[in-house]
This record gives C-alpha cells, structure tokens and sequence, in this order.
C-alpha cells in the first residue's frame, strides 16, 4: 500500500542570497486531494512548486514526494519521478511554434512508445476534457488567455499524472473562464484519481475547489486546515486574506529603510 501523503515536506527552507524566503515550511499533500497552497504574491508559492518538482535544491530540510527525497535523486530518477507530475505553467508556457495538437502530443512522443493513431486519439481525448478538441489545429497566438490556461491542462493531463501542478490557474482570467478553469481541476482530479496543489492567491476561487489550504506568511505556514473550516475561521490572518481586507497582519510594504537613508540625506532636523 502507498503512503496516505503523495507529498510529505519537513522543515524546508529556501531562499536567495540574503533573502531567507521559505524558512521552516512542513506540510502534507493526501493522495486523491486538491490543497491550495495561498499567500500574498511574492510570498513563496511557485518556489513551492520548483522545489517540489525538482528545479530548486532547498538550503535545508527536505520535500518527499511518492516516498522519495527529490533532492538527493540522480538525474535519470528525477526525470523518471518527474513523468508520474504534471504542470500547468502560470503563463501557460506553450510551445508557440507549434500548434494546439502538437503541444499535447510532444511529451507523448517523447516519453512514450506508442503509435501515432494512438497519440492522436489520446490528445483528442484531453482536448474533448478541457472542451477545446475543435481548437487542435490552431496556434498558441490564436488562443486567448483562457483557452491557453485550458490547453496547458490538458498538457498538464497528457500522461496520466499521479500529481498536477497548478500554478496560478485563475491568474487573469474572466469571471466565465475562472469557473471553468475551477470546475475542470475539480472534475479531473476526480476523474483522474490524482492529487492536485492548487498554487494562488485568488482565495475566492480557490476556495471553491480546493479540499485543504495553508496559508503561507513571511517563509512560514500561518494557517491550515480543510476549506470548510476556513471560510468561517475568525483568526485574524486568515480573515485578511480571505476578505482581502487592507489592514492586518499582513503588510503591504515590503520592508525597507527609512526614506531619508534612501535618498542619501541621512537624518532630517525637526
């Protein structure tokens, strides 16, 4: 039997140069589950994803997924564990020379053996899931934003996945596409048998499909728990980011200096 946690991270930290980014971040993603991983834009979410799937070597702790230390994997068992993860990119990150049909079928191609008619058949498949099978022959400048953001699903959904990957799916989308975008992680997940990371800081939207959050915080988790439970917590953190309220724990500057160091005048007599 598999372990219960697809993805089991402990005590991570990560960051660049001086900046301590990710600071002491343990979480648990259950197989079969979609969890929301929110938080203020800049705050580490995608870094999350690269560290997850291998880009980025954490400064300490470590991210298991499927039972596995992902950074202490050698190339080819990093690339064997990347083909059971799919990712949907936040700009979509189509290839642009080529057309719809022939992004979903190149890692087919590439990791795969089977035949042509069987390809085709299988992209048509997942084209006909995000609703866009009659769009296979256009080009990516053809699509609009959210037609890309659906393609890159089905990419995301080309070989089966055991996790997807989402990163800001809602990012600049109408309200329409928002939905959606929102009810396809929901239904394929479902369908699928998989587990999706939901990566965002649209709590609106989030909320709607996601089974579990944590709310990341200056390099920590600042809250947790089912979606449920959530929506009515009274816990000041969760309530500003949730009502997208102004004022709270959560500043809108970044940290800086005072001005007058910053323009050079040093101190200003009273």
């Amino acid at each position: 039997m598999p372990p219960d946690n697809i993805v089991e991270i402990s005590k991570l930290r990560f960051g660049y140069a001086d900046r301590g980014l990710l600071k002491d971040i343990s979480l648990s993603i259950p197989r079969r589950k979609i969890v929301g991983i929110m938080g203020a834009s800049g705050c580490g979410k995608s870094t999350l994803l690269r560290l997850i799937g291998g880009q980025l070597v954490p400064a300490g702790g470590y991210v298991k997924v499927d039972g596995q230390i992902v950074h202490e994997l050698s190339r080819v068992a990093l690339y064997r564990l990347r083909r059971k993860m799919g990712m949907q990119f936040q700009m979509g990150g189509l290839f642009t020379d080529l057309s719809v049909f022939e992004n979903i079928a190149f890692q087919m191609r590439e990791h795969t053996d089977l035949p042509e008619s069987m390809i085709r058949d299988l992209v048509l498949m997942k084209l006909a899931a995000v609703g866009l099978r009659g769009a296979a022959q256009l080009m990516p400048a053809e699509l609009s934003g959210g037609m890309s953001r659906r393609v890159g699903l089905a990419r995301a959904i080309a070989l089966d996945p055991m996790l997807i990957m989402y990163d800001e799916p809602f990012a600049g989308l109408d309200p329409i596409s928002c939905n959606v975008i929102g009810n396809l992680i929901r239904r394929l997940n479902d369908a699928l048998g998989a587990t999706s990371i939901v990566v965002s800081y649209d709590a609106v939207e989030s909320m709607r499909v996601i089974d579990y959050v944590y709310l990341i915080s200056d390099g920590v988790i600042a809250a947790e728990g089912p979606a449920a439970e959530m929506r009515v917590s009274k816990d000041a953190f969760v309530r500003q980011f949730l009502d997208g309220a102004p004022d709270g724990p959560v500043p809108f500057h970044y940290p800086h200096a005072a001005y007058q160091a910053d323009l050079g005048l040093g101190s200003i007599p009273g």
